[in-house]
């Protein structure tokens, strides 16, 4: 059973996303912005990082750029709404591993999350 951090300033995608996993095991612990998330992931360990793009207080890809400062290892997955090629290659600047594009299958996205633990 993994440990992840899912960061998204959306009540409904943090249900969505918290019943997808629990589905499939894991654990999660979940964050309303960027900066909520940095705090919890500096206090906590984790086996992969689920994050949106868009946000208030501190995007995804600031803080995908800081979860990287503390631990370039980890697995970060951009769950967003943005489907653009220049925000992907942004993304991919930032250091995220994978890009879930909004609204997505729940069987799907288990299958992203599986393949990124092993």
């Amino acid at each position: 059973m993994a440990k992840i951090l899912a960061v998204d300033d959306s009540q409904p995608i943090r249900e969505m996303v918290t019943l997808t996993l629990k589905s499939g095991g894991h654990e999660i612990v979940t964050a309303v912005d960027g900066a909520e998330g940095l705090a919890l992931f500096k206090k906590e360990k984790f086996d992969l990082v689920v994050t949106d793009i868009n946000m208030p207080e501190m995007d995804g890809f600031t803080l995908i750029r800081e979860i990287r400062a503390l631990d370039n290892k980890i697995p970060v997955l951009a769950l967003t709404t943005e489907s653009e090629q220049t925000k992907r290659q942004s993304g991919q600047q930032a250091g995220v591993d994978g890009w879930i594009v909004k609204p997505f299958k729940p069987a799907q996205f288990l299958a992203i999350v599986k393949q990124i633990l092993e």
